[in-house]
């Protein structure tokens, strides 16, 4: 169940949101700020290395089907640096099969939502992740 708190929980947890849907990109950003995040939002992973190393978020959120870098090759390379092994990913695809989940959890995903996700059950997950860092 979301907290009446959220926005204090939310206030300073930087979200690093990879999307390449326009909708569901602008939709997610919009109602994450509303509820206190702090989001960076990319179409494309092209400039993702540059982004995590400047924005240092606490978590990401990572479409799958990206038009430039499979999310999976994505998922490896956050698990190949020391500093990013230990910053929860979320997984938000249309990708519903159980095996696409299984291979995304194993590469270290810490969760996997099914589009078109619940924005409270996003909500939900974000602070399950979040609630022991400490900003």
């Amino acid at each position: 169940m979301v907290s009446a708190h959220t926005s204090n929980i939310a206030k300073g947890i930087k979200i690093l949101l990879i999307e390449d849907n326009d909708i569901s990109r602008q939709l997610m950003t919009d109602f994450l700020i509303d509820f206190g995040y702090d989001v960076l939002s990319l179409e494309k992973a092209t400039s993702f290395a540059s982004v995590m190393e400047h924005f240092k978020p606490n978590i990401v959120l990572l479409d799958l089907k990206l038009p430039d870098i499979d999310g999976f090759a994505l998922l490896q390379q956050l698990r190949q640096k020391p500093e990013w092994q230990e910053i929860p990913t979320i997984v938000v695809s249309a990708f519903a099969f159980h095996t696409d989940r299984q291979r995304a959890l194993d590469l270290g995903a810490r969760r996997y939502l099914v589009k078109p996700v619940k924005l409270m059950e996003l909500i939900e997950a974000l602070q399950a992740e979040t609630e022991f860092l400490t900003i």
